[in-house]
């Protein structure tokens, strides 16, 4: 099993390979004011089942910073706006910790050169339910105060469905 996952790249990615990587990561300078995203959702198999946009806005007072969030759906639950507020905590240069409401527990975050990585445990609405889902939330930073976002869901350690948001500083 290893040497398959060797050839198929089945590990995940180490954070401390992007320490050298430019432009660096600041989470509290990117995510203080406004910031639009534009995002799909991928099933297993690869097929988008969800398209959105969203507006964010985050604010920093010291190591203390708050992420309001407001996605807009454009299949599915179509006109339908979700909103989230997180609560955002620098530990450290290279630690972050983040709650809200639909987040089981706490977000770790950690920061290397151009990368962050979260992991977080959020309940997720699958139909008429809530399930808890387990979420490896990789950003990197590029050029242009823009930011690529993928996130792993998984469930049972079986990823279910991948997201990739594209998040761009607004003047």
């Amino acid at each position: 099993m290893g040497a398959i996952c060797s050839i198929l790249g089945c590990s995940s990615p180490k954070l401390e390979t992007y320490a050298e990587l430019e432009p660096k990561m600041d989470i509290r300078e990117f995510f203080n004011g406004k910031i639009k995203a534009w995002g799909i959702i991928q099933s297993r198999s690869g097929g988008v089942t969800s398209r959105f946009d969203a507006d964010l806005v985050g604010k920093w007072d010291g190591d203390h910073g708050t992420l309001d969030e407001v996605f807009r759906y454009y299949e599915g639950a179509k006109g339908k706006a979700e909103t989230r507020t997180w609560k955002l905590h620098r530990v450290d240069d290279h630690t972050f910790t983040g709650t809200a409401g639909d987040v089981v527990g706490t977000a770790k975050g950690r920061i290397s050169g151009n990368a962050v990585n979260w992991s977080y445990v959020m309940e997720i609405p699958v139909g008429d339910k809530r399930i808890e889902m387990t979420l490896d939330d990789w950003m990197w930073q590029m050029n242009d105060g823009v930011i690529i976002n993928r996130i792993s869901i998984k469930k049972f350690g079986v990823e279910v469905s991948e997201l990739i948001l594209f998040m761009q500083k607004q003047p």
